[in-house]
């Protein structure tokens, strides 16, 4: 076994090399650069366990170690060293850092022993020379450079620029390599006697080949030959041709491979690969460059690679299956592999010994795409999971969703669920023959953004980018329901919790609407709420024995709203609204119920009760200068928060001290989703590398999870804590609420929202003492339950009448009569605009309490001079000023705020955007014209049905509500 190894260059390529017998004693490398790469990422027990994923463009980014037959390839910032032996991963981190530099690293201990700097844009491939004297690194089309590093010395021995794009290079021997690319094939030679008197850069020394009538080709791929071969030189041009120099830089032959497009070339002693379109790979001889076979194609293009063998088998039979492209090939002479990395993010690893039987050792597939989210699906008891233990989900731009499972090993993919037929975004679509600064294709509006598990774990609700909301039913994998609910992408859903008694899904888009379905009824729409301005970026539900929701968004708020027992449904009311000054992204909600975390603009995470919506504490989530805090997530004891920052860092934070515990990198791109899994050992991440990173906890990070929980367990057992979980179970009476879930409907809903009196209307603007007092937010901020009456003795003027006239609290009265937002979504008249005194006045007289219509009226009245003295502007909408802001502004006084947006690099402008864009304006409307032009044409029809306007029931539920808002405002 090879004692240690190097390994050299950022995430543009790199090459592997083991100290074997052939290869020149290893060095007693001890030194280390200043950043420690697995101290750095792996810090404090949180360690890189596996990861999901592969980055590799060309094959500059796959390389095999010829005397342990290790694959390397990069999945972000991170070099994954394969054993397709063991199927076991190792992992090399890269330095986090917009500074381009070829690293060397240790392979055995992991740890970085040389970094080179010579590029100012990027590295686009490197490649040892074959006895490890000497690395060769080609810059980006922007370098132009081509430089020759003694890496053992840290020194550029020999250097030269081009004037064309290098795709790719390789070693002759120790003194000549080729470099193949745009209209380009050049032979390099270096001069070792030069070197050895001169100690200064000289220039590098190059010719180039003789093309002939080949010289306007795009050559992408290059090989030197191997034993009786050496001195021959093959490459490959996208336009299908395989050719041949020899020794002195001639075009000897050249071969059409009747393909559309080839990639990559690869060889060995007795064979040339030649990877291509449609999951084409070619065999040639070496020696004459005689065809002999193509080596099986990888699955097609939209099936489910898990599903039956033999099924796969048939559609392969298919005359229209379309296979994805061969990117990269790297050959293992050891055990005599060919590793095929294919355009779909699949990994193939064949064993090529007899060309004619041709069998496959290990394969893999992967996310194509951004992935947008993770769900991890809940623990049940074996007969009620729809899947096994340990598995979750990912959702990405390549529409689809792909179920996994860690302790499936090893292979953890379960199976691939596509939300449509369309395969075009299938395959990675930033690898393109004349790849440029043109990112373009990043704007293409596809693939899934976020999904949420049911909590009995029957169903999965998923959105798309276009608006779509659908509803797969998970034991069979059947798509029930797909519904057009929004005018842009969905960016949350959220199921309410068992406790709540009822069974909802809201979702929320960046059309700023949040829909709000019943899942017992089919998921019948219940309500849409309008009340932010901006992009909404998050949205839970809470509450013990009640449904309360909390919403923010991009326009810097928060709404904390309760739920109501209508005559039609149910209602949710704006109780608390706390405006910040940074743009809000995330949120989560701790196992209480008590607290809930959101991720802000500034890099700071504050934390607002969940009752009556006041801050609690406010630290930091990153430790960074710059960047934003974009996603959050509590782990399921309540213990630990994970926090994403647009600079691509992972913080774990202490969730009451805002201690950081641990800080990981390893993602090349931002990271859009974290989840905790329930037995308190990894936390998954994913990013728009397309890359699934899965962390192992350390044990004193675990423990401290699942001693919190028992903690927990232990509290709720205790008599004097019952009143905190709500009313029994049980009730006399028949619920409306039919639990098609199974869960139980609570007495303690029903007692909340079928009652006459519902919670109060909370406004931003100041109120006196006494009616705080009247309203149970006077020392009562921290405290599980809402007690709406304090005993207080009304003083001063404000309770001049408080003895004259029958004055009722908010809480009296019934303000399902008050609220504009009543809505039924397929009734027009509801919404219709009234006069508030109107609303008033058509209140129900009851005999037990004073809402007569002359008490309402006094009550209006007495409000409005309320809200006048206190220079009130509106009561559902306020600037700025609520009580819960102006704590906020007190408690944000010691930390550093910085609400302007960072400064972003070009290769990361799509995911920066994606992000900051959610403050503008939503989209236009999808169709032109107006919604008169679609009125059916019926000559006869009734007056009233004339003054209608015609919904198509084909526009989605967010055109709707918004076209009856415009028509209700005429």
């Amino acid at each position: 076994q090879p004692r240690g190894g190097e390994m050299a260059g950022p995430g543009g390529g790199f090459c592997l090399r083991s100290c074997g017998a052939d290869s020149p004693p290893p060095l007693s490398l001890r030194r280390r650069s200043k950043h420690q790469g697995p101290e750095e990422a792996v810090r404090d027990g949180v360690m890189l366990e596996k990861v999901l994923g592969i980055t590799t463009q060309t094959s500059s980014g796959l390389t095999c170690d010829p005397n342990t037959g290790h694959v390397a390839y990069p999945t972000g910032f991170v070099v994954t060293i394969l054993n397709p032996q063991k199927k076991k991963q190792t992992h090399i981190f890269n330095t986090n850092g917009h500074r381009p530099a070829v690293r060397v690293w240790d392979v055995e201990e992991r740890t970085q022993v040389s970094e080179l700097h010579g590029h100012k844009h990027g590295v686009a491939c490197v490649a040892f020379s074959p006895k490890m004297k000497y690395i060769v690194s080609v810059g980006y089309q922007h370098d132009m450079i081509v430089n020759v590093w003694d890496w053992r010395q840290d020194s550029l021995v020999a250097s030269n620029k081009v004037s064309c794009k290098v795709m790719a290079l390789s070693f002759s021997d120790d003194s000549c390599f080729v470099t193949v690319g745009h209209r380009h094939v050049k032979f390099w030679f270096l001069d070792a006697s030069r070197e050895v008197k001169i100690k200064e850069t000289v220039p590098l020394v190059g010719r180039s080949g003789l093309l002939g009538e080949l010289h306007n080709n795009i050559f992408c791929g290059v090989a030197c030959g191997h034993g009786r071969m050496l001195g021959s030189t093959f490459c490959v041009s996208y336009s299908g041709l395989l050719c041949q120099f020899n020794e002195k830089r001639v075009l000897e032959k050249w071969i059409d491979l009747k393909v559309t497009v080839a990639n990559c070339i690869c060889v060995s002693e007795e064979f040339i690969f030649c990877g291509c379109a449609n999951g084409t790979v070619r065999i040639f001889h070496t020696h004459n460059m005689h065809y002999l076979s193509d080596l099986p194609k990888p699955h097609c293009l939209g099936v489910d690679v898990v599903q039956d063998p033999w099924l796969i088998f048939v559609i392969h039979r298919l005359p229209d299956s379309v296979y994805p492209d061969t990117i990269a090939l790297t050959f293992d002479p050891c055990n005599r592999w060919l590793s095929c990395v294919y355009k779909d993010h699949s990994v193939y690893i064949w064993d090529v010994k007899d060309t004619n039987k041709v069998w496959k050792v290990w394969s893999d597939l992967f996310h194509s795409s951004f992935v947008w989210n993770v769900e991890v699906y809940p623990e049940f008891e074996d007969h009620q999971a729809c899947l096994p233990p340990g598995s979750f989900l990912t959702c990405s731009s390549d529409n689809t969703i792909r179920f996994w499972n860690l302790e499936n090993s090893p292979r953890n993919l379960l199976k691939v669920m596509y939300v449509d037929n369309n395969i075009q975004h299938l395959q990675d679509s930033t690898n393109v023959p004349d790849r440029g600064e043109n990112v373009g294709y990043l704007d293409v509006k596809s693939g899934v953004r976020v999904m949420q598990i049911s909590p009995n774990g029957q169903h999965l609700a998923s959105g798309d980018r276009g608006g779509n909301l659908r509803i797969h039913e998970l034991r069979f994998m059947d798509e029930v329901i797909k519904v057009e609910a929004h005018d842009s992408e969905v960016l949350c859903l959220e199921y309410s919790k068992p406790e709540t008694g009822v069974a909802l899904l809201a979702s929320a888009s960046r059309d700023r609407l949040i829909h709000v379905l019943n899942v017992d009824k089919n998921y019948k729409l219940e309500q849409t709420l309008d009340d932010h301005s901006s992009a909404i970026t998050a949205i839970k539900f809470t509450g013990n024995g009640e449904v309360q929701m909390i919403s923010c968004g991009a326009d810097k708020s928060i709404y904390f709203r309760c739920a109501q027992k209508v005559a039609d449904g149910i209602n949710f009311t704006r109780t608390h609204h706390v405006a910040e000054k940074t743009t809000l992204y995330d949120m989560d909600i701790d196992i209480t119920q008590k607290y809930v975390a959101v991720a802000c603009q500034d890099r700071n995470v504050r934390v607002y009760n969940t009752v009556s919506g006041k801050q609690k504490w406010c630290y930091k989530g990153s430790q960074a200068d710059d960047g934003s805090l974009l996603k959050v997530h509590l782990d399921p004891s309540g213990t630990f928060l994970a926090a994403s920052c647009s600079d691509k860092s992972i913080s774990v934070i202490d969730f009451h001290s805002g201690e950081c515990v641990a800080k990981m990198f390893g993602h090349s791109e931002i990271v859009t989703g974290m989840k905790f899994t329930y037995d308190c050992k990894h936390l998954i991440t994913v990013s728009g590398d397309s890359c699934v990173f899965i962390w192992h906890l350390s044990p004193e990070i675990t423990n401290c999870m699942k001693r919190h929980l028992m903690e927990l367990d232990q509290l709720q057992e205790l008599p004097g804590l019952a009143s905190l979980r709500g009313p029994p179970l049980t009730t006399g009476a028949k619920s409306c609420m039919a639990p098609a879930y199974g869960w139980p409907c609570l007495s303690s809903f029903l007692s909340i929202i079928c009652f006459p009196d519902p919670c109060c209307l909370l406004t931003n603007g100041k109120l006196p003492m006494w009616a705080k007092s009247l309203l149970g937010e006077v020392d009562n901020s921290d405290s599980m339950t809402f007690n709406p009456r304090v005993s207080y003795q009304p003083q001063g003027r404000w309770a001049e009448r408080a003895n004259k006239d029958p004055i009722k609290t908010i809480l009296d009265t019934d303000l399902t009569y008050f609220t504009p937002i009543k809505n039924d979504s397929m009734n027009e008249i509801d919404l219709e605009p009234q006069n508030l005194d109107q609303l008033l006045l058509e209140g129900p007289v009851s005999n037990n309490d004073c809402t007569a219509p002359g008490t309402l009226l006094v009550l209006y009245k007495c409000l409005i001079k309320a809200w006048e003295y206190d220079n009130s502007e509106d009561l559902l909408a306020s600037d700025g000023h609520s009580e819960g802001e102006t704590e906020a502004n007190d408690l944000d006084e010691n930390v550093k705020q910085n609400s302007s947006l960072p400064q972003t690099p070009e290769q990361e402008k799509y995911l920066k955007q994606h992000f900051e864009t959610l403050v503008e304006a939503p989209a236009e409307e999808k169709f032109d014209g107006s919604l008169k032009d679609l009125k059916p044409e019926e000559e006869e029809e009734e007056e009233e049905e004339e003054k209608c306007l015609f919904l198509n029931p084909r526009l989605s539920i967010s055109t709707r509500f918004l076209s009856r808002c415009q028509k209700n405002s005429r």
